[in-house]
Parts: C-alpha cells; sequence; structure tokens
C-alpha cells in the first residue's frame, strides 16, 4: 500500500518545483540541506536539475546526496555515465563539481549518521523509501565534491 508521503515524493511538478528557485538564484530560501545538481543526460547529453537533500557535508566543499528511489533515478544513472556535474547550494551557483558514487558501506554508515541527526525527517521519509524500495534501504549515494571556490562561502551562504 502506498504511502502518502511516497504518492507526494513521486508527484512529478511537486519535485520538480523548488528548480524555478534556484533558477532564479533564490536557493538559499530552502536552506543549507538543499542543494541543485546539474547534470547531462546519458543519451540525449542534454543538461538537466535536481533537486537534492544533503544527506551529509564530510567537508567544506563536499555533499553526499542519496538516489531515495535506489539506482534506476535518472539524476543517479546519468552522473555515474558522466561525473562532470555543477550544484548550486545556498548563494553559490553553478559550482563544477566531480560526483562519486560511495560504496555500500559508506552509504550505510552516512544513512545511519542521518538517521541520528535527523530523527523527525527520518520517520516522515523511511516509509515512503520503504514503499518503493522494499524493507533492504541500501540506498545508492553519490559524493560531490566542489572544484575550487571561495572558502569562505564553503558554507552555503
Amino acid at each position: 500500500m502506498s504511502t502518502t508521503a511516497g504518492r507526494l515524493l513521486r508527484t512529478r511538478w511537486l519535485m520538480r518545483a523548488p528548480i524555478g528557485l534556484y533558477r532564479a538564484g533564490l536557493g538559499f530560501l530552502l536552506g543549507r540541506r538543499m542543494l541543485m545538481l546539474e547534470h547531462r543526460g546519458r543519451k540525449s547529453g542534454l543538461p538537466r536539475q535536481v533537486v537534492l537533500e544533503t544527506v551529509d557535508r564530510p567537508g567544506p566543499q563536499r555533499f553526499v546526496v542519496v538516489s531515495g528511489f535506489g539506482a534506476a533515478s535518472q539524476w543517479y544513472r546519468n552522473v555515474l555515465a558522466d561525473p562532470r556535474v555543477k550544484v548550486s547550494v545556498g548563494t553559490r551557483r553553478d559550482v563544477p563539481a566531480v560526483a562519486r558514487a560511495m560504496t555500500a558501506e559508506e552509504s550505510a554508515a552516512t544513512l545511519s549518521g542521518y538517521q541520528r541527526r535527523h530523527p523527525i525527517a527520518w520517520r516522515f521519509l523511511a516509509p515512503a523509501m520503504r514503499d518503493t524500495l522494499g524493507e533492504d534501504l541500501a540506498l545508492p549515494m553519490v559524493e560531490l565534491t566542489l572544484a575550487g571556490g571561495d572558502q569562505s562561502n564553503a558554507n552555503g551562504g
């Protein structure tokens, strides 16, 4: 049975709405836990965008994002095919970055840390992801490493 959260997360127009904020330079309104990832379609080569929650910040120029709907997510498949991406976070826009698929062990450790740091968000998201992926939440994660940039602005603000 589909959860309400699961239905909302699969509503395309709702999930794509934040892209407009980033394009207008207002992505900072979504806070430091959200970012817009620009990637290339693996078949078309055209630029694509997705707004994702960061689940970890292992360093000032590094962000971890999760493919909440598994390895079949288009953005995830695209960054595996071409890891050269751009990231917009906070007031920083279109920063070149490199995406790296994390190992299953790294992903499990990151997910455990996220559950501890954000228990309320996890209570909302976990049922939706289980609805899609089943009980085994082996979530693929990607670490994004930003190229260069102003270190004083690395925290997204």
